[in-house]
């Protein structure tokens, strides 16, 4: 067998990231032969995959990728098995990658985005391909756990990731696309992250989450002694509460908690003689 020179090695490493010792075996397995040293080095990753398949990939990275013109968004979980490999340049260059295409290429799941193939960096492969590439490269199993994609056509959409990326979320805004809307939308979607509201306004709560807390109440209530006649005032009382917790507009603003999301929404919608709706946002929390 001829030896392999360290150039082809390097040049292996360069094309696959995988280990300099990893790419030497492959190639001397497979003769020199550039190509099927790197359909060695992908079957290595499937087989390393299936058999991690039943471990828990628990750790992570949230991205979310926004268009330049900001109309078009995309939020995704990508999983591996622990912290260290979560943290490094490999494993979040890849979350990256797979969140850019996704934009580009317009996929809303996480299932339709496995059959897309990703650029040159990771060999023209399927995402479904590159994530078992980078398996047997990492040594964990890696996992697209969700991705979603919103884009619209009339207004402007922002996103926000916590440092340290266990965090992020996602808005979608009716109103014209400035500047200073990009900024205060970007605002709302730290304030989601932050704050984790359910939804939007008070009238979309599920009326079984209404029902569930108002027994709550009245059984807490009950339980504390409080008198029959007064139960339905403080079960009242109580809910309100809870609105304040679970409705976006109704959150005190995370920049000024004197101030409720929806008066700071008044105030930019008067500020800037423009109008202005929050239609939905999209929060994703490592591991939920």
């Amino acid at each position: 067998m001829s030896q392999i020179s360290a150039k082809t090695v390097k040049e292996l490493r360069d094309k696959t990231g995988v280990g300099m010792m990893d790419c030497k075996k492959a190639l001397d397995e497979t003769g020199g032969d550039m190509q099927k040293a790197m359909e060695y080095l992908r079957k290595k990753g499937a087989a390393l995959a299936a058999k991690r398949a039943e471990r828990e990939a628990r750790e992570g990275v949230i991205v979310v990728k926004i268009n330049n013109v900001a109309d078009t968004g995309v939020i995704l979980e990508l999983n591996c098995e622990t912290d260290f490999v979560a943290r490094g340049e490999d494993f979040t260059g890849f979350a990256e990658v797979i969140a850019q295409t996704a934009l580009e290429s317009g996929i809303d799941s996480a299932e339709r985005m496995m059959n897309v193939s990703l650029s040159d960096a990771y060999g023209s492969e399927s995402v479904e391909d590159a994530i078992k590439t980078m398996t047997g490269k990492l040594g964990e199993k890696i996992e697209l756990k969700r991705l979603e994609y919103v884009k619209t056509e009339a207004g402007l959409v922002a996103g926000y990731v916590h440092p340290g990326s266990k965090l992020g979320a996602m808005v979608k805004v009716t109103g014209e696309n400035t500047q200073e809307s990009v900024v205060f939308a970007k605002d709302i979607a730290m304030q989601v992250a932050a704050a984790s509201p359910i939804v939007v306004e008070r009238s979309g709560v599920p009326s079984d989450y209404i029902d569930k807390e108002k027994e709550i109440y009245r059984q807490q209530a009950l339980s504390q002694g409080k008198p029959e006649q007064f139960v339905d005032k403080i079960v009242t009382g109580r809910l309100e509460k809870y609105y304040q917790e679970v409705v976006l507009l109704e959150q005190s603003f995370i920049k000024d908690s004197n101030a409720k999301v929806q008066d700071v929404l008044k105030d930019f919608i008067k500020q800037h003689d423009m109008q202005m709706t929050i239609d939905g946002f999209i929060r994703y929390q490592l591991g939920e």
